[in-house]
């Protein structure tokens, strides 16, 4: 089992998503290099970062 995200991450990277979802891909490291200036501390840039990576990867193998 896995972590809970909390209602926080999950709001913000639905946001995030919804204004821009091109910018963001599938791999992890390029989507905490560009939420590196617009997220308020190291911790909850990573997480947004994770989560944003885990909808992309499903989303992509749904449409595969």
């Amino acid at each position: 089992m896995g972590r809970i995200k909390s209602a926080l991450i999950k709001r913000t990277t639905e946001q995030l998503l919804v204004q821009s979802p091109e910018t963001y891909t599938d791999k992890f490291e390029e989507n905490k290099r560009v939420l590196t200036g617009a997220m308020p501390s190291k911790r909850i840039r990573n997480m947004v970062a994770g989560y944003i990576t885990r909808i992309k990867k499903s989303q992509s193998k749904q449409f595969a």
